[in-house]
């Protein structure tokens, strides 16, 4: 494989890359915590507190 094959990201892009990988999953963990809140929210406090161990 020679320098001509493929696709060279700048070192900018590349930057790029990353900063909207790291958004993404920022959001995608935010999205998965509103979920477990407001699932454990809807079940109730008695839910969590009361189950048998």
């Amino acid at each position: 494989m020679n320098e001509e094959d493929g696709i060279r990201l700048t070192d900018e892009q590349k930057r790029r890359q990353r900063a909207r990988s790291i958004a993404i999953a920022a959001v995608l963990f935010g999205l998965v915590a509103l979920f477990y809140v407001v699932t454990i929210v809807k079940m109730g406090p008695g839910a969590v507190l009361n189950r048998p161990l």
